[in-house]
């Protein structure tokens, strides 16, 4: 009886280890592939913050938290069984997919540079509307779709970059990738939006240091808001230009990536320190470069080109 509870407590342990050992699997794999969606992440981070422009301040987390449900939902309803499916069925078709989803966030970078050299701006339109709800809705909208664009491509990113694994793990890699890069997001947004307000509360106490700090944050938000828009358009031509150039170099063009990668090593070679951060400086910088080409001929093709033949 005793030998018969020591082989079951045995066993028990054995399973505690193996459901372990499968835990940090999970864990360690979406950690990796979280962070090879990193580019991405950081530009969902700054490009969110702008839907919230022209709202009243106590409906920006209650917005953000709309948004949130909505990227989650992107993530785990659509997304996830979409690139699980893929995987198992069409497993070429992930690169070209993520091409597409590059050259779309090339699109929105070169469209929100033309906006800016033309004057012509999101948050004009967006006062226009009167109606609360009718903005709310609209912002919503608008940055859950956004968002879905930015969604698959953190999820193909980071399924692109599993190991070989059973399609239940995979599913449950990117299950918590996807709540991860959800929570982290949009905690740091509403952090972002509701800075000033942290601001203002701070600058109420009874510490003069508190109280500096405070104003100090109040002042910053503006100039962060601007910060986080030109960081959201650097990271789209940057992330776009960059799975372009990946996608080129893996269906055999690879003349680009390749001159571009040894470019940056003769540069490198030059540089007595620092040489890794040299070689993705530049290469970062030739994949924003691409991005921004590619961005500008389809603004043109989308924009430019039918505006020519309404004049005409």
């Amino acid at each position: 009886m005793a030998g018969g509870l020591v082989a079951l407590l045995d066993d028990i342990a054995a399973l505690a280890k193996l459901a372990a050992a499968s835990v940090d699997d999970v864990t360690a794999a979406a950690g990796r592939a979280s962070a090879k969606a990193a580019g991405v992440v950081i530009d969902d981070t700054a490009v969110t913050p702008r839907y919230v422009v022209g709202l009243s301040p106590d409906r920006e987390l209650p917005i953000i938290w709309k948004i949130a449900l909505g990227s989650l939902r992107n993530k785990l309803l659509f997304i996830l069984p979409a690139a699980l499916a893929l995987s198992a069925l069409a497993p070429w078709a992930i690169t070209p997919i993520l091409m597409v989803g590059g050259a779309y966030l090339c699109f929105e970078a070169a469209e929100k540079i033309v906006e800016a050299l033309s004057g012509h701006h999101h948050a004009e339109e967006v006062e226009t509307i009167s109606d609360p709800k009718e903005l709310e809705a609209r912002q919503v909208s608008g940055a859950v779709r956004t968002d879905f664009i930015l969604s698959a491509e953190i999820m193909a990113i980071a399924l692109s970059d599993l190991p070989a694994m059973s399609l239940g793990t995979r599913a449950l890699v990117l299950a918590v990738v996807a709540v991860a890069i959800t929570i982290g997001v949009y905690g740091v947004v509403a952090l972002i939006v509701k800075m000033d307000d942290i601001g203002l509360h701070l600058s109420r106490r009874a510490s003069s240091g508190v109280r500096a700090l405070g104003r100090g944050l109040v002042k910053a938000m503006p100039v962060l808001l601007k910060a986080l828009s030109h960081i959201g358009v650097a990271a789209m031509v940057w992330v776009g230009g960059g799975i372009l150039l990946h996608g080129l170099d893996i269906f055999g063009l690879g003349a680009i990536p390749h001159a571009v990668e040894h470019f940056a090593e003769q540069v490198a070679h030059g540089v007595p320190a620092g040489q890794g951060v040299v070689v993705w400086l530049v290469n970062a910088i030739a994949a924003a470069i691409l991005g921004l080409i590619v961005g500008g001929i389809i603004v043109g093709l989308l924009h430019l080109v039918p505006r020519k033949a309404a004049h005409g």
